[in-house]
């Protein structure tokens, strides 16, 4: 299969890239993957599909972080984005959950198109 035929076929479903052995031996450290990013890494870390779900929470942590510092540092306004910021952030770690224990690879809503763990 010539490799614009397999893009294509990685678009049509993204879980084609990983072994349907590999989704379902790891999709409960996939799915914990959005509350602790390196469990996932540390548990299996042979495993394409748990290093894709700990690469989604390992970008959820940093959006969280880093949107929270800077929400924090605007006086008045910021602070009262905070908590809406705070329920989108909680939002996304739930699709995000649902996706890792359904055995899913669909990336997260804004953020997921980023790579950082390959």
């Amino acid at each position: 299969m010539t490799e614009s035929n397999q893009d294509f076929e990685n678009q049509k479903n993204p879980n084609s890239q990983y072994t349907q052995e590999d989704i379902e031996k790891n999709m409960t450290m996939a799915g914990l993957a959005y509350f602790l990013f390196l469990l996932p890494l540390i548990v299996c870390p042979e495993s394409q599909y748990a290093k894709y779900h700990a690469n989604q929470g390992l970008i959820l942590l940093i959006v969280a972080f880093g949107g929270n510092v800077i929400l924090g540092l605007i006086p008045i306004i910021g602070w009262m984005i905070i908590p809406i910021f705070s329920l989108a952030i909680f939002a996304l770690a739930i699709i995000g959950l649902i996706n890792g224990l359904t055995g899913k690879t669909k990336p997260l809503p804004l953020i997921g198109q980023f790579t950082i763990i390959k």
